[in-house]
C-alpha cells in the first residue's frame, strides 16, 4: 500500500538531529520512500492527516514474554527466585498451546495499542506466538526458551530448530528467530554449549537472561568461580551475536567483556524495580559503547507492556541513582526504545529510525492533549510526558495496523474474552 502522511512533526531519531516540523512522509509498499516534502506525482492509496501529532519510529520491546499476560497480577510482591520457584514455574508447567496463543494475542494487542511495532520474545509453544504475530500484523524476534534442569533439554532443542524452520523470515518477513537459552542458572554448561552450536549452525543470534539478580551472581561464583558474564564468555557464547537481558549486577570486568564482544544489553527498569533486583549500570555501559536497549520483561513481572513507561523510567531512574541530572537524557532514553533496540536485534538497517529505504514501522502520537501543552521540546515530551494511550496510529511493514486508536487486524473483544477464559482455566489447573 502507498501511504502519504502529511502535516506531521517528525522525530526521525537519526544522528543528533532535531524534529522536522509540519513535514510529510511517503510509504511505498513496505518502505519509506520520501521524507520532508513528497513529490506531487506520488500516488497514495491512503492519506493520513497527522496534524497535531508526532510521527516517530515504532517502539521496540527488546525483551519480553508476551504470553505471560495470562499471569498478569497473578504473582506479585515477591523476590525473583521465590516468585519463579513458588508461583511462576509451577503454573507454567500447566500451560497448553491454546493458552500461549491467546496470551500472545492479548500481549500483541497491548503492544500495538502502546506503539510497539517490534518485540523480542522468549517463551514456550512459540509456534503459537508466531501465529499470533502473523495475525496481529506486528513484527517479532522469537526464541524458544531452553532449559535442561528438568531433563527435557533435548526436546526443547528440537523445538527451537523447528521454530526456525517453520517461521524464520515468516509472516512476510516480519518474524525472525533466535536461540533462547533461558539463563546460566537454568542451563548446564554443556547445554549452553549446545545452544551456542545451534545458533552458529542456524546463523542466528542468542537471547538470554544475564545477571538479573544478586542471587544469580552469587550462585555462579559458588558453582563456577566466576560471574555469569565471564562464564558465558568462556563458553564461547559471545562469538555469536548476543542479546543479554537485564544485566543488573555487573562488575567493571563484566562491562568490559560485554563491550569488547559487542553484546547488546536490554534494560528492564520496571521489572527490575518490582522484583527488587537493583539498578543496572546503564551509564557505565553506555560510556563503554554498549548498545543498551529497553524492554518491558513479561507482563507478570511488570505488569504491563507499556514501553513509554520504560522510556520514562530509564530517563529518570539513572539521574537519581547517579546523582547526575544529565545521566540518560531524554534523547538517549527514546533512542533506547527505537534505534538501540533495532541494533540489539541486528535489524538497524531495516527499522528503528525514519530514513529513506527503511521499513515503514511508524507510529503517530496524538499531542492534542493537556499533558503535551506547551510543546517546548518534542524529544522531552516523548520521554517525560507521553503515555501509551496517546498512540493514535500504528503502521508495521507499510500496513496500517491501528488507525484512530482502533486495531484493524484482530478482534480485541474476543481476545480479551478468550484470554480471561484461558487464564481462569490455567489457574484452576
Amino acid at each position: 500500500m502507498n501511504i502519504l502522511i502529511k502535516n506531521a512533526d517528525i522525530l526521525p531519531l537519526t544522528g543528533e538531529g532535531g524534529p522536522l516540523e509540519n513535514a510529510e512522509v511517503a510509504v511505498e509498499n513496505s518502505v519509506i520512500r520520501y521524507i520532508g516534502r513528497v513529490p506531487k506525482d506520488f500516488t497514495a492509496e491512503k492519506v493520513i492527516d497527522a496534524k497535531g501529532g508526532i510521527l516517530m519510529p515504532g517502539l521496540i520491546d527488546a525483551h519480553t514474554h508476551v504470553a505471560m499476560s495470562l499471569l498478569r497480577n497473578y504473582a506479585d510482591d515477591l523476590p525473583l527466585m521465590e516468585w519463579l520457584r513458588t508461583r511462576v514455574w509451577p503454573v507454567e508447567e500447566k500451560l497448553v498451546r491454546e493458552d500461549v496463543y491467546w496470551g500472545s494475542l492479548l500481549g500483541a494487542a497491548e503492544l500495538i495499542k502502546s506503539g510497539v511495532t517490534c518485540f523480542s520474545d522468549m517463551y514456550f509453544f512459540m509456534e503459537e506466538t508466531a501465529r499470533a504475530v502473523e495475525e496481529a500484523g506486528i513484527r517479532a524476534v522469537l526464541a524458544r526458551g531452553l532449559v535442561d534442569s528438568d531433563g527435557s533439554g533435548d526436546s526443547r532443542i528440537e523445538e527451537a530448530k523447528n521454530l526456525y524452520e517453520s517461521w524464520h523470515n515468516g509472516a512476510g518477513g516480519r518474524i525472525r528467530v533466535m536461540v533462547g537459552p533461558h539463563a546460566p542458572y537454568t542451563c548446564s554448561p554443556e547445554y549452553l554449549a549446545r545452544a551456542i552450536e545451534l545458533a552458529k549452525g542456524l546463523g542466528v543470534g542468542i537471547h538470554i537472561h544475564v545477571s538479573e539478580s544478586a542471587y544469580e551472581v552469587e550462585e555462579s561464583f559458588k558453582k563456577y568461580g566466576k560471574s555469569p558474564v565471564r562464564h558465558l564468555h568462556d563458553l564461547g557464547m559471545f562469538d555469536v551475536p548476543t542479546v543479554a537481558a537485564h544485566c543488573v549486577h555487573l562488575s567493571d570486568e563484566d562491562v568490559d567483556i560485554l563491550a569488547e564482544n559487542s553484546v547488546a544489553a536490554v534494560y528492564n527498569p520496571t521489572s527490575n524495580l518490582k522484583l527488587a533486583n537493583g539498578f543496572a549500570p546503564v551509564k557505565k555501559m553506555q560510556e563503554k559503547g554498549i548498545h543498551v536497549a529497553l524492554g518491558t520483561d513479561g507482563p507478570s513481572s511488570n505488569n504491563n507492556l507499556n514501553m513509554f513507561e520504560e522510556i520514562h523510567l530509564a530517563a529518570i531512574i539513572n539521574k537519581g541513582v547517579n546523582h547526575d541530572a544529565t545521566s540518560v537524557p531524554a534523547f538517549a532514553a527514546v533512542k533506547m526504545a527505537t534505534v538501540n533496540g533495532a541494533k540489539a536485534l541486528g535489524m538497524d538497517k531495516e527499522i528503528g529510525s525514519i530514513e529513506i529505504g527503511k521499513k515503514a514501522d511508524l507510529i503517530i502520537i496524538d499531542t492534542n492533549k493537556p499533558h503535551f501543552c506547551p510543546k517546548h521540546s518534542i524529544v522531552s515530551a516523548m520521554a517525560y510526558s507521553a503515555q501509551a494511550a496517546d498512540v493514535k496510529t500504528v503502521i508495521v511493514n507499510g500496513e496500517i495496523v491501528m488507525e484512530d486508536y482502533e486495531i484493524k487486524t484482530i478482534d480485541i473483544e474476543r481476545i480479551m474474552f478468550e484470554a480471561e477464559r484461558a487464564a481462569r482455566g490455567l489457574a484452576k489447573r
